[in-house]
């Protein structure tokens, strides 16, 4: 998949919400939302469709991918532009300075537990 720059993601999140949905909605929803012109709203569905993330037929734009897929792989970049794709050193240095309550705490716990299971 072809990267997805910020302002693309914000428009994808608008259609993962409401998808199928009209072009004139998206318009629309993009200038309340974004604050976008009518013409940066096309722009991004052609450049959406042209790294066929998105299709857009008879003025109905849906997504090609999930925004689970596009997450995962944000956050595999992330990972690796930060901490080399070392998982620990990463959530030692994004946790550093951060209070966490005892709920997200047994939250990573149990994702902890999940993963090693699974492998």
């Amino acid at each position: 998949m072809e990267k997805i720059f910020e302002s693309e993601y914000r428009f994808l999140c608008i259609l993962w919400e409401r998808e199928p949905v009209t072009s004139p909605e998206l318009v629309k929803l993009c200038n309340e939302i974004l604050g976008w012109k009518k013409s940066t709203t096309y722009t991004v569905i052609k450049k959406l469709a042209e790294k066929e993330i998105v299709k857009s037929e008879n003025t109905i734009v849906s997504s090609l991918i999930k925004k689970e897929e596009v997450d995962k792989q944000e956050g595999e970049e992330l990972l690796q532009r930060t901490s080399n794709g070392n998982v620990p050193a990463f959530l030692a240095s994004f946790l550093k300075d951060r209070k966490i309550s005892k709920e997200e705490a047994e939250r990573l716990r149990r994702l902890i537990d999940e993963m090693e299971e699974s492998v």
